[in-house]
């Protein structure tokens, strides 16, 4: 394309002189792959952005949408519903732990991280503790690009740009630690960083934090996996003190770590998850939040008879095409038993990439089910060496996302083991000749 016709879309986190001086388009995908406008194809290693778990173009998805679309086309959710909607909300319910059994949908990760702050404070409203103004998150967090989720994130370009946000929102300590470099799965060190809640609580009072928001493995600030006994110990204090555990699973969420969500995974149960990405395939913007039955009872219970009890919501939440698109994207999952295959393809997967250790450039391999980041040694600045394999490897057939110096792989679950290898071999192609 030339120049000219570049030039109005304004990409977002992306360098637009550099992307409009040397443009990489893609203009078609199916299955593992996408292809460019030279018709090169393309190896997808991070399922669009953690997006396409079930593989790009789905005939299944995309007839389902179509037919919407001729039946339905909007419903305005203020008053009014459909019948796409209450189903979605039940299948979404009965993947969730034990209890969260409410869903609240709107469209992308980031509202759904914005609304979850609402509902924290709405929640402990109607429970006579208005007080409850903080809200705690973590360093090298990202939680979306919203108001309220840009206050919480702890990656600083994202940030400072942009200011206060938000007063009272408390940043724990990361979890990346150099005692647990290069060690596969969670971190035998760390789990004394959750006591970082434990003396906020003590700083700012027993009844002042809301919620606490955590992802439960970081996964857009390079693939953070939490040290064992981490979550556990966030949710006992949590539990102590009144204070809501949000679960931030917009990547970790249907599958990406071998169960439904990382909750399971870890065997720790927070009172909301949010979730958006895979939940529609990628298909059709989507995000929802998933609560605790009687944080919705409540929020329901401090509000008189005939009165709308959440004054919050959005023109697209629960649209009949993104609804549509979600049945659909659920139904694949449980047909093709792709969290399974997920799980299955684990081990491998993690075996590759931790194989790529012995090359001198890489600085660190962190995984966890089929989500690896592959750090490797700044170069002049930081992240510039990031941004160039991005581009050097989408150069040799393999789009991968990378932040900072991180390249963060998540390949879609239908993938075949030759695909692994694939991108093994590109990633070591692209890496074998650089030096720290």
């Amino acid at each position: 394309m030339s120049a000219s016709l570049l030039e109005s879309h304004w990409l977002p986190f992306t360098d637009n002189r550099a992307f409009k001086r040397e443009p990489r388009l893609f203009v078609k995908a199916k299955g593992m792959h996408y292809w460019n406008e030279r018709g090169d194809r393309i190896l997808d290693g991070s399922s669009g952005l953690f997006t396409s778990a079930a593989g790009h173009c789905r005939s299944e998805i995309a007839a389902a949408v179509s037919q919407q679309l001729e039946t339905l086309d909007f419903t305005p959710s203020f008053m009014r519903g459909h019948p796409l909607a209450f189903r979605l909300a039940d299948e979404v319910a009965s993947l969730m732990p034990a209890g969260l059994g409410h869903v609240f949908f709107c469209n992308s990760g980031s509202e759904s991280v914005d609304t979850a702050m609402k509902i924290a404070m709405a929640y402990h409203l109607a429970r006579g503790e208005g007080q409850r103004s903080h809200f705690v998150s973590r360093e090298r967090a990202y939680h979306g690009v919203n108001i309220g989720g840009t206050a919480l994130s702890g990656m600083v370009r994202n940030r400072e740009a942009f200011g206060t946000l938000l007063p009272g929102v408390l940043h724990m300590r990361h979890t990346l630690l150099p005692e647990n470099r290069l060690k596969r799965g969670q971190g035998d060190v760390g789990v004394e960083l959750a006591d970082d809640l434990l003396r906020f609580v003590q700083l700012v009072g027993e009844k002042r934090i809301a919620a606490v928001f955590v992802e439960p493995i970081a996964g857009s600030t390079g693939v953070i996996v939490p040290p064992k006994g981490y979550l556990e110990r966030i949710r006992e204090i949590c539990t102590r003190y009144g204070i809501l555990l949000v679960f931030d699973e917009v990547i970790c969420g249907f599958g990406r770590t071998g169960q439904a969500f990382a909750a399971q995974s870890f065997g720790v149960t927070p009172d909301v998850i949010t979730m958006a990405k895979a939940l529609t395939n990628g298909a059709q913007p989507m995000g929802a939040i998933a609560v605790r039955d009687d944080i919705y009872q409540t929020i329901l219970d401090g509000a008189a008879e005939g009165v709308t009890e959440f004054f919050h919501g959005y023109t697209y939440s629960a649209h009949p095409a993104a609804c549509a698109a979600g049945l659909a994207t659920l139904d694949i999952y449980r047909k093709e038993q792709l969290f399974e295959r997920a799980r299955s393809l684990a081990p491998a997967f993690q075996d590759a990439m931790f194989a790529l250790q012995d090359l001198p450039i890489v600085k660190d391999v962190r995984g966890y089910g089929l989500l690896a980041g592959i750090e490797v040694h700044p170069g002049r600045t930081p992240g510039a060496r990031g941004t160039e394999l991005q581009g050097r490897l989408f150069d040799r057939g393999l789009h991968v996302k990378t932040t900072g110096d991180v390249a963060i792989i998540a390949p879609a679950f239908i993938a075949e083991p030759v695909h692994i290898e694939e991108i093994a071999a590109h990633l070591r192609d692209a890496l074998a000749d650089e030096r720290p």
